[in-house]
């Protein structure tokens, strides 16, 4: 492995990623996240509850193609390919590395481990490839002062901020650059790019109850808190994801912070840390995610290919590619292994929900005579509206996340109808009493594990508007004064004027 060039290491990271990358998204079962965010695909619109609707937009095309899990997950599969082939070409052509140089920074953006293994379909892919695409012209436009560069990367700005509100930190870092360069007509220009997205975002949450910015600023924060481990943890994601870069990149930090170096250097400092100071002063109260972190590796990677001497490129990619080989071993292992290995754990049911949910879906159906299938959980209720191409409402006030069902499901619409409610866990009578005009609770047993089904006759409407929309619109609708409301779905349904 040690005679490898640079270009064979980077051919071989980019077929074996591609390989494995391609393999996981045949062998892993479709989860409940990649399951509801399918379900966008499947009805495209200008938003969707908790996240802007470019993952949607992608999907749309790929899910009328086909319903195989395979294709909803091609850009997921392919994201990372395409930002190390266009990171490749930004370093020969517009940065004036070697070629070598370009090739293992490629390979280590190809190798980094969630990078190896993340093929789940999420908003993060489209996020990787805009901000990355973003980024590499902003810097370009840094170098050469073209107006239509900074336009092009505020377009790609704008539309990274439909991928995911995280690209506000990649906007922030614009700004901070022109500020200290003083460059206040290309910051205006990237504004100018971005601004259509911006609009559109804003126009949309006018126009619905306001509820992206509700649940990212507000909704989806019930475990925020002072804590000592969240800031560890979030050190600990860092060294997963990204160790050999940061290690060589803080040796190199006297050249990388050296007074002097081109602005385009200082753009992309700015890009990098900007973010890692933004989680870092929010982890103490927030539990910094792994994946938030993933659209960052490409700025890493290049700044170690500006600093870095071949030979620590070539330490961090094999470095990289030993830890590769492990978590391909694991995979391999996982894979192999019988569901029964897992039958005395509590992940065993999910285990069941995800790898026979078709089969499951077919069972209820049998059983449904009439009855309306809905679940108690936004999971639960994706899959299974994934598997059976069927709306599947989400009974009681779930969660925070994932509340998109509050715009699809008109609950009026089910007045004086039968439901069957599957649960994992059987609930207590009175939790369901209420609502209906005679009930029966009964377990379910599918291979080898226990669902319950909550069979509802007569579903009473008001009674649930009462007890349960209430609860949920003092929850999760409390939209602030400040945030001028044009229409609002679930107002206008349940509590007019």
């Amino acid at each position: 492995m040690k005679s490898l060039s640079p270009r064979a290491w980077f051919l071989l990271a980019l077929a074996a990623t591609l390989a494995f990358r391609a393999w996981l998204s045949v062998a892993l079962p479709i989860t409940g996240d990649e399951a509801y965010f399918v379900l966008w695909g499947r009805r495209p619109d200008l938003g969707f509850y908790d996240h802007p609707p470019m993952i949607g937009w992608w999907l749309a095309p790929l899910v009328a193609l086909s319903d195989a899990d395979w294709v909803a997950r091609l850009p997921a599969t392919l994201a990372p390919a395409a930002v190390a082939l266009a990171l490749r070409a930004a370093l020969r052509r517009w940065m004036a590395t070697d070629a070598d140089t370009a090739d293992l920074a490629a390979a280590a953006v190809l190798l980094a481990p969630i990078n190896l293994w993340n093929v789940i379909v999420t908003t993060d892919a489209p996020l990787l490839v805009l901000a990355a695409a973003s980024l590499l012209v902003f810097l370009r436009a840094v170098q050469r002062g073209a107006a239509w560069l900074f336009f092009g990367a505020g377009v790609l700005l704008g539309l990274a901020l439909l991928s995911k509100y995280f690209a506000v930190l990649l906007g922030l870092a614009y700004l901070a650059w022109a500020v200290q360069a003083r460059r206040w007509s290309a910051i205006g220009l990237v504004i100018a790019g971005a601004l259509p997205a911006a609009l559109l975002n804003l126009y949309w949450n006018a126009n619905a109850c306001w509820c992206n910015i509700m649940f990212n600023a507000i909704n989806r924060h019930d475990d925020a808190g002072w804590s000592a481990t969240t800031p560890l943890l979030y050190a600990a994601s860092l060294a997963y994801l990204a160790a050999p870069l940061l290690w060589y990149l803080w040796r190199a930090r006297a050249q990388l912070l050296a007074p002097g170096r081109q602005s385009a250097m200082r753009a992309l400092l700015l890009a990098l840390l900007l973010p890692l100071a933004v989680f870092a002063l929010l982890s103490p109260v927030k539990r910094i995610g792994l994946h938030w972190l993933q659209w960052l590796i490409p700025a890493l990677a290049i700044a170690l290919a500006l600093v870095a001497a071949k030979p620590q490129l070539r330490a961090a990619v094999r470095f990289f590619a030993g830890f590769a080989l492990l978590h391909v071993a694991l995979a391999v292992a996982v894979a192999l292994a019988p569901l029964e290995l897992w039958k005395d754990t509590r992940l065993h049911s999910r285990l069941v929900l995800l790898v026979k949910g078709p089969a499951l879906v077919e069972t209820l159906r049998a059983q449904l005579d009439g009855y309306t299938l809905a679940a108690d959980s936004y999971a639960l209720a994706a899959l299974l509206a994934y598997h059976s191409r069927r709306d599947v409402p989400v009974f009681g006030p779930g969660s925070s996340h994932a509340r998109h069902d509050d715009i699809l499901t008109d609950w009026r619409d089910y007045a004086g109808k039968d439901l069957l409610i599957l649960r994992r866990e059987r609930p207590p009578e009175q939790d369901y009493r209420p609502y209906f005009r005679e009930l029966e609770i009964a377990p379910l047993e599918f291979a080898g594990t226990r669902f319950h089904a909550v069979r509802g006759r007569g579903f009473d409407f008001d009674s649930y508007r009462e007890r349960v929309l209430t609860q949920v619109r003092e929850r999760f609708y409390r939209i602030p004064r400040a945030l001028p409301v044009w229409r609002c779905y679930f107002l206008e349904r349940y509590f007019p004027g």
